[in-house]
């Protein structure tokens, strides 16, 4: 078995380390005996959905969220259909804002893929800390950092997961993120996935299981990492 992982734009949008949630996804696949490679495409090059099994679209400023948009609306609609095909994608910040119709900010407002029913709009202050979320299709609890001027309104989608601690989406409705399909789009930095690998697997078996229709994982030995998720639980949520 063999995966392909495309990672868009990463010269502009590899905010707080989101090259960490490739190496995670590669190394996750390697321990497992799966063949994994990753492709980085440039704002020039041409994208074959078709090719792909998870796409990383990663965190940048305002300004390289305009760099990209042009050369998203571009690919729109190939990337559309890789989603509603069950294509996997983790969206990062700017990249998860991306998702959504719009982002609008003070000075004008970024139209985005409209891959994902949900709108942004600037805000302040920014929100700033550390985010523990619940979900109860997770078996642990999931962490990470969020830093991000954008309150994102997500609708009837189901969110990535409830705020516990932290802001989330937009400090109002206890929620954080979005799932659709086989799309995760989240606020949380760190990377997020070395510190949830069951984040991590998740996108891995559906990839799977989209590619091969069989998304089921050998278990590997998560002590450590599984540790440091419940030490990050435990200080932000029990005190």
């Amino acid at each position: 078995m063999k995966l392909t992982i495309g990672h868009l734009y990463p010269e502009l949008l590899n905010l707080y380390g989101d090259r960490g949630n490739i190496q995670c996804m590669m190394k996750r696949s390697l321990w497992r005996g799966i063949e994994a490679e990753t492709i980085a495409f440039g704002l020039e090059d041409s994208i074959d959905f078709s090719k792909l099994d998870i796409v990383l679209l990663g965190g940048g400023s305002d300004r390289e969220q305009r760099i990209v948009c042009s050369r998203l609306r571009d690919i729109r609609e190939n990337f559309h259909h890789y989603v509603e095909d069950g294509g996997s994608v983790l969206a990062v910040c700017g990249g998860y804002q991306l998702l959504g119709h719009y982002y609008k900010t003070e000075e004008d407002t970024l139209e985005g893929l409209s891959l994902v029913d949900l709108y942004t709009e600037q805000g302040s202050p920014r929100l700033i800390d550390n985010i523990v979320l619940e979900n109860p299709d997770f078996s642990l609890p999931i962490v990470g950092f969020e830093n991000h001027g954008g309150r994102t309104y997500i609708g009837d989608n189901k969110p990535f997961g409830k705020v516990v601690y932290g802001h989330g989406n937009n400090g109002e409705d206890g929620q954080e993120g979005v799932l659709y399909k086989n799309v995760v789009g989240t606020y949380l930095h760190g990377p997020l996935l070395p510190k949830n690998p069951h984040i991590c697997d998740y996108l891995i078996s559906n990839a799977l299981e989209r590619k091969y229709g069989k998304g089921a994982l050998e278990p590997l030995d998560d002590t450590q990492e599984i540790q440091a998720n419940q030490e990050l639980y435990k200080r932000f949520v029990q005190g």
